[in-house]
């Protein structure tokens, strides 16, 4: 009995070791005296955010921590949740279009990732911490999207959510159907609206065939026979995939008529339609939107850019939301991700909605449309250390991003960024200036040797010519 005591003793003394070794082993950041907008409840003023690795650990007022803690002093500027821009293009080498063939859905946007395209710092810059960035809009299916932390310094395989689910892209409307630009040869199939959706239950249709081929292969396989394996298909196994519920559907549409004629094709195959991509008239069937259960994200205030676009207006998302669709604001540009707490701001303008509406459309909006919001878009205890610090509140037309985190690390700090510019011009001006010097010194030495001309008429015998 003695032996069974000093083992459970020294196993608990052994275990208790390990977990300290672990605590003192942790990166403690506190960030203290901060108005905490956190989105899921009331806003602290004054207050102090824990984190500890890459979690917040506590948040609310006069808060711990250990004296090996680094403390950031806010003094009083404003903490929100990472912004998240649920439709981007950025951070993807060589092109965002498969335009080879109609449909693509075999291609992979995580096969092209650029984790140093200098619009991840730029995004960091305005607050972003999460992008979805996408396949184009050329296909009626294009290729398969990713969702990325801006993990700035890393591997692309680093910057991947590993946590989010893995979306489809779709397209309908003018540019699957290429009514504003033209290619060389022959037109592609569809030239019309009706044509894209067609084109779309045509894939589904041989998925279909192609998936009953393979299960009957496997019934085969199992009672013991040994029947020949159906031709691999790398695109329909994507949509098979899709069938199956492994990917989400992010679908590019403008006009309420094919919104409303995909989310029948989609209850008739039963896939998910997590999306629409800019969905500009989706006020006019906010209520079959909310009905269906899908969200939309778009632009705060933009359209007119061709015809398609030209039916709405900035309340469109103010609008939607009333009616109770989930609604987020994106980028779809490089430039637009740096400022969209301002396009946040434009609904309180353009439809009313209140400090925290708006500024769940940047932030825990996107973060449920991605699958997501258990681990970001509040500020909670328990979920990822992704932060934006401003001078002024988010929403201020003049507010300034200053500081943000992604998993607890700061990654763009704008002070210390304009210091290390500073450092870096100086060292620039000096260096011009000893080389400027350097070319001074040398043209002195050249007037000091005597001329080549000189010397050899030194060296001539007098009289001769």
């Amino acid at each position: 009995m003695r032996k069974f005591i000093y083992l459970y003793i020294s196993v608990v003394f052994i275990l208790g070791c390990i977990v300290t070794a672990n605590a003192a082993g942790d990166n403690y950041l506190l960030l203290k005296n901060g108005n905490l907008i956190t989105i899921s409840g009331d806003t602290i003023e004054g207050g102090d955010i824990l984190i500890v690795g890459s979690k917040i650990r506590r948040v609310g007022k006069s808060i711990t921590a250990p004296k090996s803690a680094k403390t950031v002093d806010l003094k009083g500027r404003w903490v929100m949740p990472g912004i998240i821009d649920s439709h981007t293009h950025i951070a993807i080498e060589g092109g965002v279009n498969e335009t080879g063939e109609l449909i693509t859905a075999e291609v992979h946007i995580k096969d092209v990732i650029n984790p140093e395209d200098y619009a991840i710092f730029h995004a960091l810059a305005g607050g972003v911490t999460t992008i979805h960035t996408m396949h184009g809009s050329a296909n009626p299916i294009g290729g398969r999207n990713i969702v990325l932390k801006l993990r700035w310094g890393k591997s692309a395989e680093e910057m991947i959510f590993k946590a989010a689910p893995e979306t489809l892209k779709w397209a309908l409307g003018e540019n699957p159907k290429q009514s504003n630009f033209s290619s060389r040869g022959p037109a592609r199939y569809p030239k019309s609206r009706m044509g894209v959706e067609a084109s779309i239950r045509k894939i589904f249709e041989q998925a279909k065939d192609y998936t009953e081929a393979w299960d009957d292969y496997n019934k085969k396989k199992k009672e013991g026979l040994n029947p020949l394996p159906p031709k691999k298909d790398y695109r329909l196994e994507v949509i098979a995939d899709l069938f199956r519920g492994k990917y989400w559907v992010r679908c590019h549409a403008y006009q309420a008529e094919e919104m409303l004629s995909i989310m029948k094709l989609c209850r008739e195959y039963n896939v998910k339609l997590a999306a629409f991509e800019h969905g500009l008239e989706g006020y006019r069937i906010a209520d079959e939107l909310k009905e269906y259960g899908v969200a939309v994200t778009g632009f705060a205030d933009f359209w007119g850019y061709k015809w398609e676009a030209f039916k709405t207006m900035p309340h469109n998302l103010a609008l939607m939301a009333e009616r109770g669709v989930l609604v987020a604001i994106n980028s779809d540009s490089g430039e637009r991700i740096r400022r969209l707490f301002l396009d946040a701001a434009k609904l309180l303008r353009f439809g009313g909605l209140s400090e925290i509406e708006a500024l769940k459309t940047i932030t825990l909006n996107p973060a449920i449309i991605l699958g997501i919001e258990d681990r970001v878009g509040t500020i909670e205890a328990g979920k990822d250390a992704d932060l934006a610090v401003f001078n002024r509140h988010p929403l201020d037309p003049y507010t300034v991003c200053e500081m943000t985190l992604v998993d607890g690390e700061i990654l763009f700090d704008r002070d210390r960024y304009f210091e290390e510019r500073k450092k870096e011009e100086a060292t620039r001006k000096k260096k011009e200036e000893e080389k400027k010097k350097a070319a001074k010194e040398r043209a002195a030495e050249e007037k000091k040797k005597p001329k080549e001309n000189d010397k050899k008429e030194q060296k001539s015998p007098q009289g001769e010519v």
